[in-house]
């Protein structure tokens, strides 16, 4: 009984707690990423769903032509493109008994461009670290200490 109260009381702290996560992720920028983009990642984390969009990137195919190259059964790639399908990666039609999948690439380029963010970051990191490296080496070169 009193495990059910501290849950129940725990309850509106855990809500609070999240609505303030929240307020500060999109004070800092972060609250305006596509509800997608979890859900893009995710799906990009696996090696088979990636290898599954390389090969549709070159067009679309069935559940059987996709699991031809992988060792695994056509049900487990069935669960990897309805993981793709769900994160807005892939669409598929019916066709007749072909259920063929395509690639939908719009979901992507919002991961891309939250990438981009980082890309910029980086860059300006490594420039900087390339100045302070050439700086000491002019130290060092004029005989002075590193």
């Amino acid at each position: 009984m009193a495990i059910g109260m501290r849950t129940a009381a725990a309850s509106p702290l855990t809500y609070l707690v999240k609505k303030y996560n929240h307020f500060v992720m999109e004070q800092s920028g972060y609250g305006n990423q596509p509800e997608t983009l979890d859900a893009v990642f995710a799906a990009l984390a696996d090696p088979t769903r990636r290898a599954i969009l390389t090969r549709l990137a070159s067009g679309e195919a069935s559940v059987n032509e996709l699991a031809a190259p992988f060792d695994v059964s056509q049900p487990a790639i069935s669960k990897h493109l309805k993981v793709l399908e769900r994160a807005g990666l892939i669409e598929r039609d019916i066709d007749k008994q072909r259920r063929p999948a395509r690639l939908k690439a719009e979901p992507m380029a919002a991961a891309v461009h939250w990438l981009e963010d980082f890309k910029e970051f980086w860059t300006s990191s490594f420039e900087q670290l390339d100045s302070l490296l050439i700086n000491l080496k002019k130290r060092k070169d004029a005989g002075g200490q590193t």
